[in-house]
């Protein structure tokens, strides 16, 4: 059996774990990212990845400051944001709202593009790059982790990172219990061409039991989330009839779609961890936690996690420090918190069926439209 001796071993290849250790590659510590399989970036120009994400101006800075950030040409850019009620409510805001010098709430960007540019930084950094054997043992001591794979290797590191999504092997290694709650729903994501150009705005529509989302793509496209309870109801649509029953949903603002990937679903739950980070072990992005796709913020969570935990790092002379991990944790759980009680709160607020219920939060909807320190604080959110 071999050993390897790392800084840091980040389980789990996505977009949060490539971009923490590339922050960390170039920080110069010595880090391993273990993916059981090496994405296939091979037909990037072949079509549009239905799986996108709104990135906001905080976690671009992150991207581009470790040089991830990929080329505009298949990036959206959201400039204003538009959100109706499911009685009449409204509210409307832009990065100018802000009060800050940010020129838009967010920007649109493909998975697999996104992803294609973090790994190909991750070779010039030369971060060593683990395919082909996954993870088959966890186990640590108070000096190191220790994570042995299906080959035979034995990786030994200060810090072993969980970025392995919301049905985290690494937690589940660890013993740590999660609170699942699945709000009954799924998401299905398509992505469409539009008749009219959508101006860099992001609609969105509370309908009462589900939530559209029409987010900007690059050119004349968008791509949709769409909230519900019923699924099949859209996947069992020809391409012809998803793109005239989305468009429909939306009152045809952008005139008609053309259906340009076909639609798919994923299960919509709550998780939190009861800890996020345990001896020689920390968790970042879906792994410590998921939200409601409602404010388009779960990526973003991840981002940070990665932004924080690196900047941790950078100077530390053991990465594993249990005080270190312990102040990650103090330090990230206020604002997970605050963004997982958010959007759960607005789920429930726009699900609810109580009488007078539909007046109240569409008042209180289109009210906070009319207030500019209220729309203000919206539009920090959304860009913070």
């Amino acid at each position: 059996m071999t050993h390897d001796r790392y800084h840091a071993v980040v389980v789990g290849g996505g977009l949060v774990g490539a971009s923490l250790a590339l922050a960390l590659g170039r920080a110069g510590r010595r880090v391993a990212l273990l993916e059981a399989r090496e994405p296939d970036f091979a037909d990037l120009e072949q079509g549009w990845d239905a799986r996108v994400y709104a990135v906001s101006p905080a976690n671009r800075r992150f991207l581009d400051g470790i040089g991830a950030w990929p080329d505009m040409e298949r990036i959206g850019t959201i400039a204003t944001m538009d959100v109706r009620g499911d009685a009449g409510g409204r509210i409307a805001f832009s990065a100018s709202d802000a009060g800050g010098d940010a020129d838009a709430l967010a920007w649109i960007v493909e998975n697999r593009w996104l992803l294609a540019a973090l790994w190909r930084r991750l070779r010039d950094e030369g971060v060593e790059l683990l395919t082909g054997a996954p993870a088959a043992a966890l186990s640590t001591t108070p000096g190191e982790a220790r994570l042995s794979l299906a080959d035979g290797r034995e990786l030994r590191t200060e810090l072993l990172v969980g970025a392995d999504g919301a049905n985290s092997w690494v937690r589940g290694q660890l013993g740590l219990q999660a609170s699942v709650k699945p709000y009954g729903q799924s998401g299905v994501v398509a992505n469409f061409a539009c008749e009219r150009p959508h101006g860099g705005v992001a609609r969105q529509w509370f309908t009462g039991d589900s939530v559209l989302a029409w987010l900007p793509m690059a050119g004349n496209r968008i791509s949709m989330v769409w909230s519900t309870s019923d699924p099949q109801a859209l996947l069992q649509l020809t391409p012809q009839a998803l793109a005239a029953r989305v468009a429909e949903a939306g009152g045809r603002q952008l005139g008609a779609f053309e259906t340009i990937t076909p639609a798919a679903a994923f299960p919509l739950r709550l998780v939190q961890p009861e800890a996020v980070v345990a001896e020689r072990v920390a968790l970042v992005g879906d792994a410590a936690h998921t939200v409601h796709p409602l404010a388009g913020q779960g990526v973003n969570l991840g981002f940070q996690d990665a932004a924080q935990l690196a900047a941790l790092l950078a100077g530390a002379p053991d990465c594993g420090d249990w005080m270190l991990l312990r102040r990650h944790q103090r330090q990230r759980r206020e604002a997970v918190a605050a963004m997982q009680m958010g959007c759960d709160g607005l789920y429930r607020l726009f699900h609810a069926k109580l009488p007078g219920l539909p007046w109240l939060r569409n008042t209180g909807l289109s009210l906070t439209n009319c207030l500019a320190p209220l729309k203000r604080q919206f539009a920090r959110q959304a860009i913070g």
